[in-house]
C-alpha cells in the first residue's frame, strides 16, 4: 500500500497540466491493460485521481453496509465463520492485486507525462535556435 501512495503522490506532484495527457493512449509496457475499452492518459489520470480518496479512507467508510449486531449474531449461528481464514486471505489478495496494478498505472502515467513534457522541452529548444 505504501507504494501505491508513494506513485500517486509522485503522479500529483508530477502532472501539473493534465490536459496534456488527452488523446494520449497507455504505452503496453508497464499499464495494465484498458478496462472498458481504450481509454486515454486523461481519463486514466481522473480515475486514479477519483480513487485515491476511497483507498485512503478505506472500503468501509465508504460503503456503510456493516451488518447489525442481530444479523451478525445470527450468522455466526448459522456457522458462517468456518471458512473465514480462508475468506479474508481471498480477499486480501484480491486487494493486494488491485493495489499493484493501481500502482503501475500511476507510474506508467507519471513516466508517459514525463516524455510528453521531454518532448514539449525538445520541440520549443528546436524551435527557438
Amino acid at each position: 500500500m505504501e507504494q501505491y501512495f508513494s506513485a500517486t503522490q509522485k503522479m500529483e506532484q508530477e502532472v501539473m497540466f493534465p490536459s496534456l495527457l488527452r488523446g494520449v493512449f497507455p504505452q503496453q509496457e508497464g499499464a495494465a491493460p484498458a478496462t472498458g475499452g481504450h481509454t486515454d492518459l486523461y481519463e486514466r489520470y481522473q480515475l486514479l485521481k477519483s480513487i485515491k480518496p476511497m483507498v485512503e479512507k478505506g472500503l468501509a467508510s465508504v460503503n456503510d453496509q456493516s451488518p447489525t449486531s442481530t444479523d451478525a449474531d445470527t450468522a455466526l449461528d448459522e456457522g458462517a465463520d468456518n471458512n473465514l481464514e480462508e475468506r479474508l486471505s481471498h480477499h486480501v489478495n484480491g486487494l493486494q492485486q488491485v493495489l499493484t496494478d493501481l500502482t503501475k498505472n500511476t507510474k506508467a502515467l507519471t513516466r508517459r507525462y514525463s516524455q510528453i513534457l521531454e518532448q514539449i522541452n525538445l520541440g520549443e529548444d528546436q524551435s527557438s535556435s
